[in-house]
């Protein structure tokens, strides 16, 4: 097992620190916070140890967690890369585009391993249709979620869409080539809904909308291809593929069937993959673990990280 600490037990931190200890490839030694209060008082009602000096905990552990807000993570990456250690960092990996570079430099240099927290990678709806998308020229995403104040000191689109930017790149294998953006400051200094509009050079086109504004949360993926259309919601775990295909020349009455201007006939197939429920952290907390043990490559590698980032940070800079 290896021994894992965490930094920045916050909402999202407790969450990493109670799925570490489930964990069995992990061995959770225990965390640090910057405010000792709190990790005093997280340590006496939920037992994890507290350690009040971080370098005490990095010097005991072989994985650092990062899950502190992100203007502390580039330090507590460094950290980690100066002492040897392998370190999960979450979204967004960090603050400048600089810093992620330098991260990415030095890992490569020094063979850390590191992870960035994407977890929609995990999400079993995407993991279930992602092998079904091949080549889109076409997608249409969604990400509107209910106010929360947590969150609101950075842009939507560094709290929100930067999920999605990473899914769009993971899928698509073509560089951006361009992209457009609006946003609007509603209830926040930062804005709080933005819609971009990305184009690739092998001429597919993305156009996301994310608010942290709305009455209803939603969470959905679109993706049109030739003879597909596949949709992904990343809330409800659900997803459906629609594909075309020829005709065949005697159909039977269940089959589908529809045709064109020029009398073309094609068969809609519908199908509905094979969802398996997970905890898409704890899969991705042991997959990195994996990772390192077994010595393969990370799942949302830093590269994977910086390259989302780049994007959002294009996007902030055209609606700010």
């Amino acid at each position: 097992m290896l021994k894992a600490g965490l930094v920045g037990a916050g909402h999202l931190g407790k969450i990493h620190l109670k799925l570490l200890e489930q964990s069995e490839k992990f061995d959770l030694v225990g965390f640090h916070d910057k405010d000792s209060a709190n990790g005093k008082k997280i340590q006496e009602e939920l037992g994890y140890t507290f350690f009040e000096n971080f370098d005490e905990l990095l010097s005991k552990i072989d994985v650092l967690d990062i899950v502190t807000p992100t203007i502390y993570h580039y330090d507590y990456a460094i950290n980690a890369i100066t002492n040897k250690k392998h370190f999960f960092i979450e979204k967004p990996i960090t603050q400048t585009l600089e810093q992620a570079e330098e991260l990415l430099k030095l890992c490569k240099e020094k063979g850390i391993k590191a992870q960035v927290g994407h977890v929609e990678r995990y999400n079993p709806a995407f993991i279930a249709t992602k092998g079904y998308i091949q080549n889109p020229m076409f997608i249409e995403i969604h990400r509107l979620a209910e106010f929360n104040p947590r969150g609101t000191d950075v842009s939507v689109v560094l709290d929100l869409m930067i999920h999605d930017l990473d899914i769009l790149l993971s899928i698509v294998k073509s560089k951006v080539k361009s992209i457009h953006a609006s946003g609007v400051s509603v209830v926040s200094k930062t804005p709080d809904i933005c819609n971009a509009r990305i184009e690739f050079e092998n001429g597919c086109v993305a156009n996301l909308t994310t608010s942290r504004i709305s009455m209803k949360a939603m969470r959905k993926s679109r993706f049109f291809q030739k003879d597909a259309y596949i949709s992904v919601d990343f809330l409800e775990k659900k997803a459906e593929v629609i594909r075309m295909k020829d005709a065949p020349e005697n159909p039977s009455d269940f089959d589908m069937i529809i045709e064109n201007a020029d009398g073309e006939k094609a068969q809609i197939l519908f199908e509905y993959p094979n969802i398996q429920p997970n905890n898409a952290i704890l899969d991705e907390l042991n997959s990195f673990a994996t990772a390192i043990t077994e010595n393969k490559s990370v799942e949302v590698s830093v590269e994977d990280g910086t390259e989302a980032l780049k994007v959002a940070l294009e996007i902030v800079k055209l609606i700010s």
